[in-house]
């Protein structure tokens, strides 16, 4: 009967394993920004995780074709402007509070894929944490400020987010190492020239690339590994659920690695967004297990 309970539990505790890996890599990552900058930090966490996962699935391998390619190349320039913008975010914001932000880019997603009524209802609950969060502090309600530039990298990495989804879901029928190699691949090719104008030569030295190296492989390679185990093993609301704990955990990440404290009603918004999130997935109608999906800085969609 113990073995059951852990077959039963094993696949929900990789998924917390992952996002915690992830939310940890991105907080010490931030570690990086006052020697190379929030892009010199994207150009080597982006760059490391391609090389990683180009040596871990070698897509050659599976003959892709021009018009595979085409698709993963824009999937990968969607996914490269996601890692900028969300570090650019999180040089001037909480890191929990970006992850909130951005997590209304999956859930608009399911809602206006969706068009239940219900989803609506989930919908509005992220309107209230987002009104907590953007709207009270412009009427004086002390919140804490937040950095009205970080907000709007935020929301751009939210809307990438969302397209991130949508390109990923019509690369489903191709095979899910090829694309998550190549579309990291095109990513690092984007932002990488960002990084070389932002830190120049500091990105060569070798304590800066050894950071680097360390923050992929627990920002990408193990929270990739751990979410490949769960997806074979859990239903897609079941795994999106517990992915909707980022936003909490990358609070706590920030607080604890970065020294970031919230208050109050930024905890409440956060609630409330991860509360639409699991309610969105909890109701979704059921579906096949998702796709393995390219890693990206805050897990994957909530479908």
């Amino acid at each position: 009967m113990q073995d059951s309970l852990w077959q039963r539990l094993l696949p929900s505790l990789a998924v917390l394993g992952s996002v915690s890996a992830l939310c940890l890599g991105t907080s010490f990552a931030k570690h990086l920004f006052p020697v190379v900058g929030a892009q010199g930090t994207t150009a080597l966490r982006v760059g490391f995780s391609a090389l990683l996962l180009l040596l871990i699935w070698r897509p050659w391998r599976f003959g892709p074709t021009k018009a595979h390619l085409g698709q993963i190349a824009i999937f990968g320039v969607v996914l490269g402007l996601m890692n900028l913008l969300f570090y650019m975010a999180i040089k001037r914001l909480p890191f929990g509070v970006t992850v909130a932000i951005e997590f209304v880019g999956p859930l608009s997603v399911a809602v206006w894929t969706s068009r239940r009524l219900l989803d609506l209802v989930w919908l509005g609950l992220a309107a209230l944490g987002l009104f907590l969060l953007l709207v009270l502090p412009m009427f004086g309600v002390q919140t804490a400020a937040l950095d009205p530039v970080g907000l709007c990298f935020a929301i751009l990495a939210s809307a990438c987010w969302a397209g991130y989804i949508v390109l990923g879901k019509r690369a489903g029928h191709m095979h899910g190492g090829m694309v998550v190699s190549l579309a990291l691949l095109t990513a690092a090719i984007v932002v990488v020239p960002f990084g070389i104008a932002e830190a120049g030569a500091k990105l060569l030295q070798p304590s800066i690339l050894l950071y680097g190296l360390a923050v992929a492989a627990v920002s990408s390679a193990i929270p990739y590994t751990l979410e490949m185990f769960a997806l074979k093993r859990l239903s897609s609301g079941a795994f999106s659920t517990m992915l909707a704990t980022e936003p909490a955990i990358a609070a706590i990440a920030g607080m604890l690695v970065l020294g970031e404290l919230l208050t109050a009603t930024q905890w409440s918004a956060i609630g409330l967004i991860m509360f639409a999130a699991m309610g969105s997935a909890l109701t979704a109608k059921p579906s096949a297990p998702p796709q393995a999906a390219a890693p990206k800085t805050e897990g994957q969609a909530v479908a």
